[in-house]
C-alpha cells in the first residue's frame, strides 16, 4: 500500500536552514564580481582575466622615464597600475590593489584602481 507521508515539522525546518545555507553561500562566493588572482596567473594567462574586475597583491614600484608605476611579487611577476596619483603615495608598500583589468599584445596588462589597501610599510 502506497500512502503519502505528511511532511513533519523538522524535515520542514530542515529544508528551509538547507535553503538558507545555500543561498549564504552564493551570497559570500560572488563578493561583488571580484576575483582574487595572484600576480603569477594575470603574468602567465592575462587574455583569461581581461576585463573583469580583479584583487591581487603586490609591492610598488616605478620607473621614472616615461613614468609607470606597478605592482609586483618576488618573481617580478607585474601588473601596471592607474592611475598614478592614486598608486603614488603607496610607493614601496606591499598593497592589495582591487580594479578593473586589461590586457592588450601591445599595451602590456593594466589595472585601473577602484581601491588599494597597504598590507605593509614601505621597504
Amino acid at each position: 500500500m502506497n500512502r503519502l507521508r505528511k511532511p513533519t515539522v523538522a524535515k520542514g525546518r530542515v529544508g528551509l536552514l538547507a535553503g538558507a545555507c545555500l543561498l549564504f553561500l552564493a551570497a559570500c562566493g560572488s563578493d561583488d564580481g571580484v576575483s582574487e588572482v595572484t600576480l603569477s596567473v594575470l603574468a602567465a594567462n592575462p587574455a583569461s582575466h581581461d576585463g573583469a574586475t580583479v584583487a591581487t597583491e603586490g609591492v610598488v614600484r616605478h620607473f621614472e622615464e616615461p613614468l609607470h608605476y606597478w605592482v609586483e611579487d618576488q618573481d617580478l611577476n607585474r601588473v601596471e597600475i592607474f592611475p598614478h596619483e592614486e598608486i603614488a603615495p603607496h610607493l614601496g608598500e606591499r598593497v592589495r590593489v582591487v580594479g578593473h583589468f586589461e590586457y592588450s599584445t601591445t599595451e602590456g596588462r593594466r589595472l585601473t584602481l577602484e581601491h588599494v589597501e597597504p598590507l605593509s610599510a614601505p621597504e
